[in-house]
C-alpha cells in the first residue's frame, strides 16, 4: 500500500535481498485515498532493476516471478496500451459509501454476502467500480465497447509486465471485489449487475499457483521468465505461516491489519460481522477462511509521524509506550476511515477519549498500540466462537512484530501465545510459497512445512482482571464514537 518491494529467495524460502520504492499516498478530499497507477508500475520495474543489478550473476538462476498485492485497490485501464485512465482507487477508500448504502436500503445485501462472503461495504473493489462508472461516462463508454479493462493491482501488473498478453488474476484477489461466487468460483453475472460492471471486461481466474505468463521485465532480463505465485497480500502471509490446518490462524499488521482464520473446505458463513473469504484453490479444491479486517491499523502511527508530528519514526513508539505506567486512561478509537470488522460502521470518525491534564504523547502513543490489540481482539473472539475452534497460539508478521511492547500487548489481549515472524514481508514469502508448488520445487502444500521457519514466542503475562479492565474500557470507547451525532 505504501511501497513497492522487490525481494530475491532461495530455494528454501530464505530472503537474500530486498530494493523498497515509497510511492505517494492521494487524499483529493476526507475519506478518499488514491495512488497513480502508473508510478506503481514503474516502481515494480525500477525494484526489480535494482535487485538484479544489486544480485548480478543471479540471473541465470531465477526460477519465476510471484506477485503479492494489496487485494481490493481497483484500476481500470486501456486494452491496446494497459495505462491506467484514472488513479488506482484505494482499498481504505471511502467514497463508495453512498452507494453501498443505498444497495443495502435496497436489500441487496444478502445476495451480495450469500455468494461472495463479504458485506457490501466501500472496503471492497466493487462500490468503487461503480463510482468511476458513475461518475466519468468516458470510462463507462470503454468499458461497455470493450476497450477497457478492470484489475486488481496484481491484475495490472500482470497484463504490463507481459505485455498485454496475460490478462488474468487469481481467487484470493477476485474473492476481494464483491462480484465473485465464491462456493462455485467463477464471476457472477447477478452481481456483476448489481453494481453495473460489464462481465465481459473482468480477468480470467487461475489458481495461485499457475502461471500467467512470461516476462522480462521490461528489458531488465536477456530472457523472460515465467509468472508464477500470484497471491492477495493477507492470504500470502497465511500461506507463508504454514497455517494449512482447520484452526490455524495469522495477524499481519500492516497499514491496515488482517486476521485470517483457517476454516477447511466449507464454506461457513459468520452472523457477527466476521466476512469469510478463499484462503487458496489448489488443484480446483478451496480452502476457506474467516477474516478480520482493520483498515487503519500501522497507518495511525503513521498518521502520529506525519500528520500530528508527534513522533519522528514508527521506531520510537515501542519505548514512548513503555515509558508510561500505563494507558492513564487514554483510548484512540482508529475510525480514520470508518470501522471495518466486526462494526462495518463507515461513516463514524476516529476519537482520542479519556484525555486529562495528566496526559503526554507517550500516552496517545500508547493508546494507538493498545488500538491495534483491541482490535484484534475484538475479531479473533468471535470468529473462534463463529468457527467452534479453541486457539492455542496466533502467527503474526508485518513490520510491527519488531515492536516487543505491542507483541507482548497482543498477547496479553488474547490470553494465547502471539508467534512473530523473524520474517516480516511474510506476503511475499507466501507468493513465493505458491511460486514454488507451481514450478514444482516442491511437489505439495504439506512439503512446505518442512522449509525452515524462525519466529519468536511471546507469551500471555498480563493478571487477567488488568486485561479485562483495559478491554472493557475499550469497548466503552468504541461505543461513544458509534453513537457520534451524525453529521449533516
Amino acid at each position: 500500500t505504501s511501497a513497492t518491494k522487490a525481494m530475491l529467495f532461495d530455494g528454501s524460502g530464505g530472503l537474500l535481498d530486498k530494493v523498497s520504492v515509497p510511492h505517494e499516498q492521494i487524499y483529493p478530499q476526507p475519506g478518499w485515498v488514491e495512488h497513480d497507477a502508473e508510478k506503481i508500475y514503474q516502481n515494480t520495474v525500477q525494484s526489480a532493476k535494482a535487485l538484479l543489478e544489486k544480485n548480478r550473476g543471479s540471473e541465470k538462476e531465477l526460477l519465476c516471478l510471484s506477485i503479492t498485492n494489496q487485494r481490493e485497490t481497483i484500476v481500470v485501464f486501456d486494452r491496446q496500451t494497459g495505462k491506467p485512465l484514472h488513479n488506482a482507487i484505494v482499498w481504505q477508500c471511502r467514497r463508495g459509501s453512498e452507494i453501498c448504502a443505498a444497495l443495502v436500503d435496497a436489500g441487496k445485501n444478502k445476495i451480495v454476502q450469500q455468494k461472495t462472503g463479504l458485506p457490501i461495504d466501500p472496503y471492497f473493489s466493487a462500490s468503487k467500480l461503480k463510482w468511476l462508472v458513475d461518475n466519468y461516462p468516458e470510462i463507462r463508454n470503454k468499458l461497455i465497447a470493450g476497450d477497457a479493462l478492470i484489475g486488481t493491482i496484481e491484475t495490472y501488473l500482470i497484463y504490463r509486465l507481459t505485455k498485454g498478453t496475460t490478462f488474468a488474476s487469481d481467487q484470493t484477489n477476485a474473492c476481494r471485489t464483491l462480484l465473485y461466487d465464491i462456493k462455485n468460483l467463477r464471476w457472477d453475472e447477478a452481481l456483476c449487475d448489481i453494481f453495473d460492471i460489464p462481465i465481459e471486461v473482468l480477468p480470467e481466474v487461475r489458481e495461485s499457483s499457475a502461471q500467467f505468463g512470461e516476462t522480462n521485465i521490461e528489458d531488465a532480463l536477456m530472457s523472460p521468465i515465467p509468472i508464477c505465485g500470484v497471491m492477495g497480500d493477507s492470504q500470502a502471509a497465511l500461506f507463508a505461516q504454514r497455517c494449512y490446518d482447520v484452526g490455524a490462524a495469522k495477524v499481519t499488521f500492516g497499514t491496515g491489519s488482517s486476521v485470517l482464520l483457517n476454516i477447511g473446505a466449507d464454506m461457513i458463513h459468520s452472523d457477527n460481522g466476521i466476512v469469510t473469504t478463499i484462503a487458496w484453490v489448489h488443484e480446483g479444491e478451496p480452502s476457506y477462511a474467516f477474516e478480520g479486517i482493520m483498515n487503519f491499523t500501522g497507518a495511525t502511527i503513521a498518521w502520529l509521524q506525519n500528520q500530528m508530528e508527534i513522533i519522528a519514526d514508527a521506531a520510537e513508539t515501542e519505548n514512548l509506550a513503555r515509558s508510561v505506567a500505563d494507558n492513564g486512561g487514554v483510548y484512540l478509537v482508529s475510525a480514520f476511515v470508518g470501522l471495518s470488522a466486526p462494526y462495518w460502521e463507515p461513516n463514524v470518525k476516529g476519537a482520542i477519549l479519556g484525555l486529562t491534564p495528566h496526559s503526554t504523547k507517550a500516552h496517545i502513543v500508547r493508546s494507538a498500540l493498545e488500538a491495534i490489540a483491541y482490535r484484534i481482539r475484538d475479531v479473533l473472539s468471535l470468529m473462534a466462537q463463529d468457527a467452534e475452534v479453541e486457539m492455542q497460539y496466533i502467527h503474526a508478521d508485518g513490520g510491527a512484530v519488531a515492536n516487543r511492547f505491542l507483541m507482548q500487548f497482543v498477547a496479553d489481549m488474547l490470553g494465547i501465545i502471539v508467534r512473530a515472524s523473524s520474517l516480516p514481508e511474510l506476503s511475499a514469502l507466501g507468493a513465493v510459497f505458491s511460486g514454488m508448488l507451481g514450478m514444482g520445487v516442491v511437489q505439495t502444500i504439506a512439503a512446505l512445512q518442512q522449509l525452515p521457519m524462525e519466529s519468536v514466542d511471546f507469551t500471555p503475562k498480563m493478571d487477567h482482571e488488568l486485561v479485562d479492565k483495559y478491554y472493557l474500557g475499550w469497548q466503552a470507547a468504541v461505543q461513544q464514537v458509534l453513537y457520534q451525532p451524525k453529521q449533516g
